[in-house]
């Protein structure tokens, strides 16, 4: 396979062609340190406070696509054939603002200025992606969405929603003028070529094709693999790790279709929870408003699902939904490929199967069908951008008896691994959907689980929550129920579950 040395990108409309990388600097030190760029800010340096967040541009079929993500947890060699873009770049030529920047002026969004710079990048990326509803006001729900990975000590966010709002009608600047010479540009720097550079031994290798990627995790079994970085980039920023070799999937086109199958979506293991929101929330309400809620919107542009899923994690809130649903993985190894229950996947803590040399390539969730009864519940201290203190996820065939024929229930944050509750849904099956059928079903999780108690809560509180949202989606899933949900709107049903409809 041919081999490339250098990785090359837009800072701005600027050329940017970088050797002898080292495998984990970050963006937000390399602009900060290299070029000097100081309005992008370190925070928290974990991609929780978003004081870091810049705007990258990717060619997407024939166009740039513009995305907020978090420099401080971003490996700067994973811009490669990108364009990247700092708020010192929304200065206009004539040294003025640009809009953006205006309205926090003209709302009072700004009070010490340390977080401005990442908000105004945050408000960049939404104003560019939210120009087809010209015309109006921003929905208050989707600036929130946009807003809640940036934090401010000062404003008190108020000022803040209000500049926002007030972009209203998005007019052509001055990165617009440019565009036609960037994405140009762009298309010239992408090619077939496996990227590979480095530092003191230690490598970055980029494939471009999923080929590609088999052959080198083949050759490279301790490697690292790496999409999105917003839990790898912890391991260097927070834990100090340094990584001897990094692969990363980021320009793998292959990994990051979504093919609809008829009677379910294959989503490639470099799908990101911003895309994979779009595609699954069209299954269910409760999957996009579960996703919404993964991270904030600069952590969902670049974490992926197969990444999720990857990592093992007993908390991750992906696996319990696709489990639920009854998701298979299918995993790579050199030209080899095997398929097998999602909930298989996950052996104990920190234990998956996957073999050396062996990643995850895509995962296939089933649509639900006629009779289904679908809900996700995500339990967690704060409601934006925070790790569950457990996760539920759950799945009800009803017969035309309107007695259970299927019960799926998967929790994440109750073991230590994602996993299905056996005795619950042994409790539910053959028995009509009703209050106590349900109430049989949450006595019998204490048969499934012996939860552990952290920082995030008790195990007497995990187990209780457990059982009482068993309880609620019974109480959700009959006609006329009543409003049980007050902190997101709902839909008022799901077509495609034949669920009924939710409060």
């Amino acid at each position: 396979m041919a081999h490339r040395t250098t990785i090359r990108f837009l800072l701005g409309n600027e050329s940017r062609t970088l050797t002898d990388v080292d495998p984990t600097l970050t963006v937000l030190d390399w602009l900060r340190g290299t070029e000097r760029r100081m309005g992008t800010k370190e925070g928290c340096a974990e991609g929780d406070c978003g004081a870091c967040t810049v705007v990258v541009g990717r060619l997407v079929d024939g166009a740039v696509k513009y995305e907020a993500i978090n420099a401080c947890i971003r490996f700067l060699a994973t811009l490669d054939g990108c364009q990247l873009l700092t708020v010192e770049h929304l200065k206009r030529p004539d040294g003025g603002l640009h809009p953006v920047q205006q309205a926090m002026v003209d709302c009072h969004g700004s009070q010490c200025g340390f977080c401005t710079p990442g908000f105004v990048m945050s408000l960049y990326a939404l104003n560019r992606a939210e120009a087809a509803l010209s015309g109006g006001m921003l929905d208050e729900q989707r600036i929130d969405d946009a807003l809640a990975g940036n934090l401010c000590r000062c404003t008190g966010y108020a000022p803040i929603v209000a500049a926002a709002q007030q972009l209203r009608d998005r007019t052509p600047d001055h990165i617009d003028d440019a565009l036609p010479t960037v994405t140009r540009a762009l298309a010239a720097l992408a090619d077939d070529a496996v990227v590979e550079t480095g530092r003191d031994g230690r490598r970055f290798l980029a494939p471009a094709t999923v080929d590609q990627l088999a052959d080198l995790v083949l050759a490279n079994p301790d490697a690292t693999i790496v999409s999105g970085a917003t839990d790898v980039g912890l391991w260097v920023t927070k834990h100090q790790k340094v990584l001897s070799t990094v692969i990363y999937t980021g320009r793998v086109a292959g990994l990051a279709r979504i093919t609809d199958r008829g009677d379910a979506l294959e989503l490639g293991a470099g799908v990101t929870f911003t895309a994979a929101k779009a595609a699954l929330g069209r299954l269910h309400p409760d999957l996009d408003e579960l996703l919404r809620r993964v991270g904030a919107e600069q952590v969902r542009n670049a974490g992926t699902i197969g990444g999720n899923i990857a990592n093992g994690s007993p908390i991750g809130d992906t696996p319990p939904a696709l489990i639920a649903l009854g998701a298979s993985l299918t995993l790579r190894r050199g030209a080899q490929r095997r398929t097998l229950p999602l909930q298989d996947y996950f052996l104990a803590y920190g234990k998956q199967d996957r073999q050396p040399g062996e990643f995850v390539e895509s995962v296939t969730v089933p649509k639900p069908g006629k009779g289904d009864l679908f809900a996700a519940y995500k339990i967690s201290k704060r409601f934006d951008q925070d790790i569950s203190a457990l996760c539920a996820c759950f799945l009800v065939t009803l017969g035309d008896d309107g007695h259970v024929t299927r019960a799926r229930l998967a929790y994440g944050g109750m073991a230590g691994t994602p996993k299905r509750a056996d005795a619950a849904e042994a409790a539910l099956l053959g028995r009509p959907w009703d209050a106590a059928a349900a109430r049989d079903a949450k006595a019998a999780l204490a048969q499934d689980f012996t939860p552990l108690s952290d920082w995030r809560a008790s195990a007497v509180y995990r187990l209780t929550v457990a059982g009482n949202l068993l309880l609620k989606f019974q109480a959700e899933s009959v006609v006329d129920a009543p409003a049980t949900r007050v902190l997101a709107q709902r839909s008022q049903g799901c077509d495609i579950a034949k669920a009924v409809p939710h409060a």
